[in-house]
């Protein structure tokens, strides 16, 4: 399906109004799944041009993904992931536990960013970064494109790695998302250490919905009851 390339714009907008010179791109994944820790990428592209095919990596095959992610891993200026477990998300509720991963893998980069592009429509992370959300920015900018890219591969290879030690949950496939495979392994053998255990999936499993955990806030409770269905916002 033909889409239209990511841009510098944002990142000479930004540039242009505040001044900043150091803009990184911010994205997450990991939001909607039932197991397996929210991740975070932030990655700095300055303005040279992209790598061909380079665009969101939910319009992109596993294949093309893997590829892309390989050459961003030298073309990036600089980039570092953080990552919010799953206890931590049952914990703080989504949106903290976003701002956490958040932070971690802004403060893991080499140099401190002037200016942050957040892909979507709610700044979760706030202060002190100067924050520009733009919605659907995974696919119209560059650093935010790339960062969606690198955290999808690192986040899908770390659930593969759990596969010999919960093979019947299929995490290679799913990633811990909602799936048949996945829903039939919870309701034989229960949630494992991966799982968030506040979300309303546990409701649906009444072996084991006395292990649920109870949401820490409303608000938290209002975003998880997206992800039970399987959305990657």
């Amino acid at each position: 399906m033909p889409y239209e390339p990511p841009t510098h714009t944002v990142e000479r907008s930004l540039r242009a109004t505040t001044g900043a010179k150091i803009i990184a791109g911010v994205d997450e994944v990991g939001r909607g799944a039932w197991a397996g820790p929210v991740s975070v990428c932030a990655a700095i592209t300055g303005l040279r041009r992209p790598p061909d095919g380079l665009t969101d990596s939910k319009l992109l095959t596993p294949k093309r993904r893997n590829e892309l992610a390989e050459v961003l891993d030298g073309w990036v200026t600089a980039h570092a992931l953080g990552h919010a477990s799953p206890e931590e998300i049952d914990d703080l509720g989504m949106t903290a536990a976003l701002r956490l991963a958040a932070v971690r893998a802004l403060e893991a980069l080499p140099v401190r960013p002037d200016a942050v592009i957040l892909d979507g429509k709610h700044d979760y992370l706030g202060g002190p970064w100067k924050v520009r959300t733009v919605v659907k920015g995974d696919q119209s900018c560059i650093a935010v494109a790339a960062a969606s890219v690198l955290a999808k591969v690192r986040r899908d290879t770390m659930m593969g790695e759990l596969v010999g030690v919960h093979a019947d949950f299929a995490f290679a496939d799913n990633a811990g998302y909602p799936s048949p495979a996945h829903r039939t392994a919870l309701e034989e053998y229960g949630p494992t250490a991966y799982h968030r255990v506040s979300w309303s999936y546990m409701d649906a499993l009444p072996r084991w919905r006395h292990l649920k955990k109870v949401r820490s806030t409303p608000e938290a409770a209002a975003l998880e009851a997206g992800g039970q269905l399987g959305f990657d916002f």
